[in-house]
């Protein structure tokens, strides 16, 4: 007899994960639910006043991470982007630019669940989603859920574990759900994975694979600060007591899940111009045929154009999408979709200039 035909599920973590502080700081409910208006008039006006609400919020919101995260603006403005356009993150960065601290400041100003991974060579996809563990005293198998089940997951030098480990991730990036036992499970919502790489330490490290790759809404670089945040940050620092780190605890809570949630609905719902969605297809399919580019963008790549672009639109208060915004966020969605030929790999191109070069060329049309 299968015991495993009869299986529970347990809500216990496999690997330790960090929960967010208490929410008593939470600037409350934020965004009313949608009410069904009586007349047009009456929903043009109930949408725009939702997105004046939502735009504020998302404002709010950026402005906690930049008291935590200094010398970062426009990567906090990209991981938000990817937070309301219901995406995921890849940050690459040499040490010590605050990648870790970033994530760790986003989950400590959304009330929502947080789970952290450090990618290692010796861990197991099992360690990633959960497995099935044998309870002796109910002579069942119960199903024990691992930290990818959370809103926030950070998974730390991603890179650093092989490409098994790494794929444990891609059923629940794209499709929300993890499959154990043959059982699927969904996934709390919001769900966004945070992934740090770092360029620079090769030895030790594994590729990530191109279908994951793929997943990630943005790949985001983070550079150096400028001398005067940089200062402004040793001041910062050195007056706390966590050693070499700054402290998240003093940040306020600016929404909960439900309003993330709300953001994500109330930014895939702005207008866009026909035109500007044919620009945002012509961006993507412009890779595919451009000289020095021997892999293009697929598909998925377009629709990253549109979500970041609604994303931006809305971080900015727009009512509408613009060509602006689909081209404020184009690098970082294209930039790990793209590969460059030997030719210009061996002239010391980089992927960015190219891509440069292709928002250059292709026409974006006047609203």
């Amino acid at each position: 007899m299968d015991d495993k035909s009869n299986i529970k599920v347990s809500d216990a973590p496999e690997v330790a994960s960090d929960q967010t502080p208490e929410t008593s700081g939470s600037t409350g409910p934020f965004i009313e639910p949608a009410i069904e208006p009586a007349s047009p008039t009456s929903a043009a006006s109930t949408q725009l006043q939702q997105r004046q609400r939502a735009s504020q919020l998302a404002q709010a919101l950026r402005n906690e991470l930049q008291k935590a995260v200094i010398g970062q603006n426009a990567v906090i403005e990209d991981v938000l982007t990817a937070l309301i356009g219901g995406g995921h993150v890849l940050l690459e960065g040499v040490p010590g630019l605050g990648k870790t601290l970033l994530v760790r400041a986003l989950a400590s100003c959304i009330g929502c669940e947080f789970a952290r991974i450090q990618f290692t060579p010796d861990l197991m996809p099992s360690d990633v989603t959960g497995h099935a563990v044998y309870d002796m005293q109910t002579e069942q198998f119960k199903l024990r859920k691992g930290p990818l089940f959370t809103n926030l997951l950070l998974a730390d030098e991603i890179n650093r574990a092989p490409a098994k480990t790494q794929a444990a991730l891609l059923e629940a990036m794209q499709e929300r759900q993890v499959t154990l036992e043959g059982r699927a499970l969904p996934i709390p919502q919001p769900f966004m994975v945070l992934a740090t790489q770092n360029p620079i330490e090769q030895e030790g490290t594994y590729p990530l694979p191109e279908a994951e790759l793929d997943r990630f809404m943005l790949k985001l670089r983070m550079d150096y600060p400028e001398a005067l945040e940089e200062l402004n940050m040793v001041r910062q620092v050195t007056r706390s007591t966590r050693a070499d780190m700054l402290d998240v605890r003093p940040l306020r809570v600016i929404m909960q899940a439900r309003e993330v949630q709300a953001l994500q609905r109330i930014a895939s719902e702005l207008p866009i111009d026909e035109q500007v969605l044919d620009y945002a297809v012509r961006v993507a399919r412009s890779t595919r045929t451009w000289p020095g580019l021997s892999q293009g963008a697929g598909p998925r790549a377009s629709i990253a154009l549109v979500r970041g672009g609604r994303a931006r639109a809305l971080l900015r208060g727009g009512e509408f999408v613009t060509p602006d915004d689909i081209k404020g966020c184009a690098l970082a969605v294209l930039r790990h979709r793209v590969r460059l030929s030997p030719e210009l790999d061996i002239e010391g191109l980089s992927v960015d200039q190219v891509l440069r070069q292709i928002l250059d060329q292709v026409s974006a049309p006047r609203l």
